[in-house]
């Protein structure tokens, strides 16, 4: 439970969420490109606006463990903020255990089926001129449910590791 197993895992996460930025400064520029040519020029192409939504897909997806990784998800705090380091790490790891890997769980398991029929046809848009790779788009909800529950082991790791190294609080 020490760093040397805590770091590799979420330097997987890291790398990502750093790539990720990029992608989000990618997406504000081709959405501009597309505002542009097609209010100035009259010009547009379904692949181009399509890209946008990949682009998008992507950074939600992946991003979702990046922001878990650095507390910037949705979090209901009435009480929270005023626990002892100690109860607030019981709290986080209760919720992993209980919640967030038996969801990774079932997403990564449930999107399996969906994922292989996608590939199994090449799956392509449906629109007339549109990107030819929903099933590589698809693939990424599984990726997308392994890389969180990735962090959510390595939370539970600091979790456990904070209530070890903090036996004498119990407020």
């Amino acid at each position: 439970m020490h760093a040397w197993l805590i770091r590799p895992l979420e330097s997987i996460n890291e790398l990502i969420g750093r790539a990720l930025a990029w992608l989000t400064l990618a997406m504000v520029i081709v959405t501009f490109a597309v505002v542009v040519l097609r209010y100035a020029f009259d010009l547009g192409w379904i692949a181009m606006q399509e890209t946008i939504n990949y682009m998008h897909a992507l950074v939600f997806m992946l991003g979702a463990a990046y922001a878990f990784k650095y507390s910037a998800h949705v979090r209901v705090d009435i009480f929270y903020n005023s626990f002892s380091s100690r109860k607030k790490a019981w709290i986080d790891l209760t919720g992993n255990i209980l919640f967030l890997l038996p969801t990774c769980g079932f997403i990564f398991l449930g999107s399996l089926d969906y994922v292989a029929d996608s590939w199994r046809i090449l799956e392509s848009s449906q629109e007339t001129g549109g990107l030819p790779f929903a099933f590589l788009l698809k693939t990424v909800i599984p990726l997308a449910a392994l890389l969180l529950g990735i962090q959510a082991i390595t939370d539970c790791l600091k979790q456990g590791l904070v209530i070890l190294t903090h036996p004498e609080e119990h407020r």
